[in-house]
């Protein structure tokens, strides 16, 4: 069995007071007279839990509150006097920062099981989650469902070759982080990376931002321009919103894949740019060839290798992952006493269609971690819970109903239709099993 070891820090003019009964129950006590020397043993050892004796009420005499929260996955336990609970700092810093605290008179019946639930925490908060897990993602595309592996394969596999990708999905599932993580893993990784959002850009100006401008070409271009696809030679040109691209700038892209050339505004002359193209659209493509919106040439010089990105709804397991993951990436913006979410919080996420992707996420969980007031974030702060909970509701009502008449129809099917066997094997009467045909719109005749 792994050693219980407990740090017990304690002013120096302070006796300790338990140590034997504590030892005695099994606990490996390491006693700590400084902040100092608590801090130099937590950095050389790994301690279950934390004992912090508090002095008096007095502010002066608060144990090091950078040294309680920064002692990794410790559980601390406060033990003070009951006039400390009176101090308000002192009170702040307790829920903040501490699992529990103990009022003295020191009685070991009531320390040693505190002791031993913080223990308890403690080793769930060490054993292996989704917060200390190698993800298995590129770059920042964290995830480890069958939808999001598979992509990961796909995209390594499209990094190694230097024909254009389409990246087609959602908004806010990550196009743009697909984009740069094949270009992080192709041989053009030392150069540059180029992001075009082309539904952002006015159309009077797409022609002269993608493809640059010489001085004088029009009113105000006092100098020469380099467009974006110039400035991503030897590197990757990202097109986001391709889909968005006006049918006069299709043509003058198309051009430009076909022959490996641009002409910037107002010169007559050709310039051989050497770039990968990587065009990305929630729009889809193949409908808007068919509605003569897209050029179908356009589309399949861009349509040499396409990845699909998954609806976060479609990434089974990624929601609790996702979650602890950006809670982490974004914690130094969260209220200090923020620790987590609750379990409803993380229900409830599990249970969202979530619209707007991994962005809609991000925004929903950034918002909690400044705006909860509690330790933990609970749907409310997420702004979830009251659609949620009514959405959930008829999602039950519809799965009840759907197991009631799948269990009626199967009755039904093996007794040949005869609704009073069918009733008897349901064990229900036959006016019961009429009245839940008739909820479930079956009929004695024809209902397979």
């Amino acid at each position: 069995m792994e050693s219980r070891k407990l740090l017990y820090l304690k002013p120096p003019q302070i006796t300790p007071v338990l140590l034997p009964d504590i030892r005695s129950a099994g606990w490996d006590v390491t006693v700590a007279e400084h902040f100092d020397e608590a801090r130099d043993m937590i950095a050389s050892q790994r301690f279950n839990v934390g004992l912090a004796l508090f002095d008096s009420p007095a502010n002066e005499d608060l144990p090091d509150e950078d040294l309680i929260s920064s002692s990794g996955k410790m559980a601390w336990i406060a033990m003070l006097p009951p006039a400390c609970l009176e101090n308000e700092d002192i009170s702040q810093m307790i829920k903040d920062h501490f699992f529990d605290y103990h009022t003295l008179p020191a009685d070991c019946k009531r320390l040693l099981p505190i002791l031993g639930h913080a223990y308890g925490m403690a080793s769930i908060r060490r054993s292996p989650s989704v917060e200390d897990e190698e993800y298995p993602g590129e770059d920042e595309m964290v995830g480890a469902s069958p939808a999001m592996l598979a992509l990961f394969a796909d995209l390594r596999k499209v990094s190694g070759v230097d024909a254009p990708v389409l990246i087609t999905g959602e908004s806010g599932t990550g196009k743009e982080l697909s984009a740069i993580a094949i270009h992080e893993r192709s041989s053009r990784a030392k150069g540059p990376f180029v992001a075009v959002n082309c539904g952002a850009l006015p159309p009077s100006l797409i022609q002269s931002e993608l493809f640059g401008y010489e001085k004088g070409a029009f009113t105000g271009a006092q100098q020469r321009k380099i467009g974006r696809i110039e400035a991503a030679a030897g590197g990757t040109i990202f097109l986001d919103e391709i889909g968005d691209l006006p049918m006069d700038m299709q043509v003058n892209l198309l051009r430009f894949l076909q022959e490996k050339t641009i002409e910037r505004v107002g010169s007559n002359q050709h310039h051989a740019v050497d770039v990968r193209v990587i065009a990305a659209t929630h729009v889809d493509l193949e409908a808007a060839v068919k509605e003569g919106r897209f050029r179908e040439d356009l589309y399949y010089r861009l349509h040499v290798l396409d990845l699909k990105m998954p609806a976060l709804r479609d990434r089974d397991g990624d929601v609790e992952l996702l979650a602890r993951f950006f809670f982490k990436k974004f914690a130094s913006e969260k209220r200090q006493n923020v620790q987590g979410f609750t379990q409803e919080a993380l229900r409830i996420m599990n249970d969202h269609d979530w619209p707007g992707n991994v962005r809609e996420m991000i925004n929903r969980i950034r918002r909690a971690m400044i705006m909860c007031e509690n330790r933990l974030i609970t749907p409310a702060d997420l702004g979830m819970e009251r659609r949620e909970q009514r959405r959930c509701m008829l999602t039950l009502d519809a799965v009840r109903v759907a197991a009631e008449r799948e269990a009626i129809q199967t009755a039904l099917r093996r007794t040949h239709r005869n609704v009073s066997r069918a009733a008897q094997e349901l064990g229900v009467s036959r006016v019961t099993l009429y009245r839940l045909m008739e909820k479930c719109g079956l009929h004695a005749q024809g209902t397979m």
